[in-house]
């Protein structure tokens, strides 16, 4: 697992990345065949306005006569009378925009915006919107499209007339063709974060994976050694038990005897252990709730673990100051709890323990602190405490047994309670445990 942990992760973001370059290069693609084909429709569009520009010309052309006064015979009157109305003269303003608009939405161009005129056979300016002009010059932004208005074929006097021009201009024709694809390019973003949080997913649990079976590996190498030191002891004191010396002295019977007895509690310990790590993670806990003093609890717990505290030359200062130490709680659990908090504080603790308990009440809670002057914990480890199997190393070594369960299932008796636990704890001074219990109900001040 360590191996092609690496090796997994390079794979998975190589691929992300030749992902995100083939969607970056569909994009572009797709950008500039959306170019072309507004292009080609705005052409169209433009087209077919000029188409019926000119079908709409008057079947048989209007006389323009000069508008001096009185009747002449000019050389050039006869061209002057017989040329065919301009576009201005034929249409509004209002009739060609619409005329324009009309057909850029029947070509689908519906969210284009556009800028036109019409330009005479002197090139000038028949009619245009008021931005025309703006736009007409910057070629780099906007497209242009010119297109001939032909005057009709119908007409004897084709010849006689220049032709005119229709001028239509796209403004930020780039910019409007990545705003037509907006939603396409909303899919690929919002597809692109699907991708990003699969990613994302798969390496958290790929974390998760390569965690759990540390842990797993780190818990079989410690259950192992907690089961393995007892039955060996209980291998020897058998042994000694069938010597024939021993089984006639009473004495070492007894000192034998006693050794079995407790290495096989404390085999039923570590197995009770491990059976209530099972019941937390099928959430499974149940409770059977009755008075409590918290005081007696405490008591006993410390009772439970004399041995230990001689074994260690370890002190216990009591500070049990609550005036009122009555609580609803199961009794199994408080006490599997505040015994836990102990036997911790023994284990971390230095040569010569000292464990120092304190109990306050308020009016509605009781608090109960459990201090030791141990080996304490750093930032990282306060975080993660109440984690199942984790447990506070010194370097790569573990100086202390157990499976890393103990603070779990304190947090978890805690927490079904539906009390409160705060940590506090230096790096090579010690470490504080408060609990905050509600008091019971009637016994509240």
């Amino acid at each position: 697992m360590k191996r092609t942990f690496p090796v997994i992760v390079i794979l998975i973001t190589l691929s992300l990345l030749g992902l995100f370059i083939i969607q970056s290069s569909w994009l572009n693609n797709l950008f500039e065949i959306r170019n072309t084909e507004l292009l080609n429709k705005a052409y169209e569009a433009a087209s077919n306005v000029t188409a019926k520009l000119t079908n709409n010309a008057p079947a048989s052309q209007r006389l323009r006569l000069p508008k001096r006064g009185g009747l002449t015979f000019n050389p050039d009157f006869h061209l002057h009378i017989l040329k065919p109305p301009t576009i201005d003269q034929r249409f509004t303003f209002q009739d060609v925009h619409k005329m324009v608009r009309q057909e850029f939405d029947a070509v689908g161009l519906k969210e284009i915006k556009f800028e036109f005129a019409v330009i005479g056979p002197t090139e000038e300016i028949e009619m245009s919107t008021k931005k025309f002009s703006s736009e007409y010059w910057d070629t780099i932004l906007n497209k242009r499209i010119y297109l001939p208005i032909v005057p009709a074929s119908a007409s004897d006097f084709e010849g006689l007339s220049a032709t005119e021009y229709l001028v239509v201009v796209v403004p930020d024709f780039q910019k409007q063709a990545w705003a037509s694809l907006k939603w396409v390019f909303i899919g690929a973003v919002v597809f692109m974060f699907i991708i990003i949080a699969a990613f994302y997913v798969t390496i958290r649990s790929l974390l998760n994976q390569k965690k759990l079976s540390e842990i797993k590996s780190d818990f079989i190498n410690n259950m192992t050694h907690e089961f393995k030191t007892p039955l060996a002891t209980i291998s020897l004191a058998v042994d000694a038990i069938r010597n024939e010396k021993v089984q006639s002295d009473p004495e070492k019977m007894k000192y034998f005897s006693g050794i079995i007895k407790e290495e096989n509690i404390r085999m039923n310990k570590h197995v009770e252990t491990i059976l209530q790590a099972a019941l937390m993670e099928k959430q499974e806990l149940k409770l059977n709730l009755k008075k409590l003093h918290v005081h007696d609890v405490v008591q006993h717990a410390l009772d439970n673990h004399q041995l230990q505290l001689q074994d260690k030359q370890g002190m216990v200062e009591l500070h049990l100051n609550a005036a009122n130490d009555v609580i609803e709680a199961d009794e199994a659990h408080f006490t599997n709890m505040i015994s836990n908090l102990v036997d911790n504080a023994i284990k971390y603790s230095k040569d010569k323990p000292l464990i120092r308990i304190t109990t306050h009440s308020t009016t509605k809670h009781i608090l109960i602190r459990v201090e030791d002057n141990g080996i304490g914990m750093s930032k990282e480890s306060v975080k993660r405490i109440f984690e199942k199997f984790y447990r506070a190393h010194t370097g790569n070594l573990h100086n202390v047994k157990g499976f890393g369960l103990g603070m779990s299932y304190v947090k978890t008796v805690i927490d079904a309670h539906k009390g409160k636990v705060k940590v506090d704890s230096t790096l090579g001074k010690g470490s504080a445990f408060t609990v905050e219990m509600s008091l019971m109900k009637g016994h509240q001040n």
